[in-house]
């Protein structure tokens, strides 16, 4: 065997040797990029969720504001059960916590369930659930905190509470809302 014989299978070798090291480099990077899609498309389907028990949430809260300014303000009731909207109620009583969903008096749900009128079909259902539905119907809780300091209104604070896909995908809102009395003008001068 010549000298240029025994070199050039040298060279195969080498040749071999390196593109060996450089598929291996290159499965390394591929894998890696797979894993992240994966992540980024779960992190991507969180945020989808958390979007959906947001505006949930602010649709209850929107609309037990509403309801405050038709008129059904009060004092409130000691609110002790559930009921569906378009009832309502106010409540004399404040929940221990707002953030511990389903919000809860004395090991008894209370709140007001709250089904919003939407163009598109919405399902809201815990017990097998299908995709694109909540988990649960948006519910929110009117406390009562007593009158304006110039006495003219009724303050509450009103809060919401909506769900995604699943129980974990939870949001809750708050505001504090005045109701303010028809102040008359009598026309002095």
């Amino acid at each position: 065997m010549s000298r240029g014989q025994r070199r050039g299978r040298r060279e195969g070798g080498l040749v071999l040797i390196s593109s060996l090291l450089l598929l291996v480099v290159v499965t390394i990077l591929a894998v890696g990029l797979f894993q992240n899609f994966g992540i980024q498309e779960k992190i991507a389907g969180n945020l989808r969720e958390k979007q959906r028990a947001l505006a949930a949430a602010e649709a209850a809260q929107e609309y037990a504001e509403w309801w405050l300014a038709q008129g059904n303000g009060s004092t409130g009731i000691t609110c002790s059960t559930t009921v569906t909207a378009p009832t309502g109620q106010v409540c004399s009583n404040a929940l221990t916590s707002y953030t511990t969903l389903p919000w809860q008096i004395s090991n008894k749900p209370v709140g007001v369930y709250y089904t919003p009128n939407t163009p598109t079909a919405m399902t809201f259902q815990a017990a097998n659930p299908v995709p694109g539905s909540y988990y649960q119907t948006p519910i929110f809780y009117i406390t009562y905190l007593g009158l304006s300091p110039n006495g003219l209104g009724a303050i509450y604070q009103v809060d919401g509470a909506g769900y995604g896909g699943t129980a974990s995908a939870a949001a809750v809102v708050e505001s504090t809302y005045m109701v303010q009395a028809a102040v008359k003008d009598l026309g002095v001068q």
